[in-house]
């Protein structure tokens, strides 16, 4: 927690988080452009929002691409706003969005964090239904086999179209699957109106890959969710709730372990 409000200390590294929340996903050549600072001057600050855990980053070919991480961000909120009055909090910042947000351009984003725990804990959280249900409000359901269907259930509702499947299965390194359908019953409990959803159905199904490797004493998870049009508005709708959901696995393994 002390090296994120290092990292953040400094106005120039805000300049950089700023810049990859109003579009994600750049390169150093981009991150360069319109900022007074050297190249080397902006490669040394994202390595150290980089070991702040306040960005991510992924190889695609040659470049390397930026992702904002809000994971520690929300970590910070949940420690320290929640004591407070979270929701008028959250009811300005909500308002500083609307206001002030700009579309992600970029089709993918990431999310990194760090968790102690192991690999196998941390694979037992990501599919077994009674773990999912407990942080993320959904129950996914499946034989987790490569091809195998993956159901998803919130309470007594169900958002399953029979669509929704394995893609990857590496046990304790990497998990994939496809997205769920945005049904009718899955808009109700959500309470997303018939014009939205008709958008979110005219788009093709996303997919979401978690990647585990051991860190120390625990185990840095990689959260990629991808395969959305630009201007997507699933994406729009999706990008907050990955970190309030990493969030919660977290809380989930480093409080109440799974055993």
């Amino acid at each position: 927690m002390d090296e994120v409000f290092k990292a953040l200390a400094d106005p120039s590294r805000r300049l950089l988080l700023d810049s990859l929340h109003a579009r994600d996903g750049q390169t150093l050549n981009e991150l360069c452009e319109g900022l007074a600072m050297a190249r080397q001057s902006v490669s040394k600050h994202l390595a150290v929002l980089e070991a702040a855990n306040l960005i991510s980053t992924r190889r695609r070919g040659r470049e390397k691409l930026h992702y904002l991480n809000a994971a520690p961000i929300n970590e910070i909120a949940d420690r320290w706003i929640r004591r407070y009055d979270r929701r008028r909090v959250q009811a300005l910042s909500a308002l500083k969005h609307a206001l002030e947000e700009t579309p992600v351009s970029k089709p993918a984003f990431v999310y990194t964090t760090y968790i102690a725990t192991t690999p196998e804990r941390l694979w037992r959280a990501l599919i077994e239904p009674e773990f999912t249900e407990a942080y993320w409000g959904l129950a996914l359901e499946s034989a987790w086999t490569e091809g195998a269907s993956v159901g998803w259930r919130s309470g007594e509702s169900t958002f399953d179209d029979g669509g929704s499947t394995v893609l990857e299965y590496d046990p304790y390194r990497r998990l994939s699957y496809s997205w769920h359908a945005f049904t009718p019953e899955w808009a109700e409990v959500s309470g997303v109106g018939a014009d939205v959803l008709a958008e979110l159905r005219g788009e093709p199904r996303s997919r979401v890959a978690f990647e585990l490797e051991p860190h120390g004493d625990g185990v840095r998870l990689t959260v990629v969710h991808d395969g959305f049009e630009p201007g997507s508005t699933a994406l729009e709708m999706l990008s907050g709730g990955w970190p309030e959901v990493l969030s919660g696995l977290k809380t989930l393994l480093e409080r109440q372990p799974v055993v």
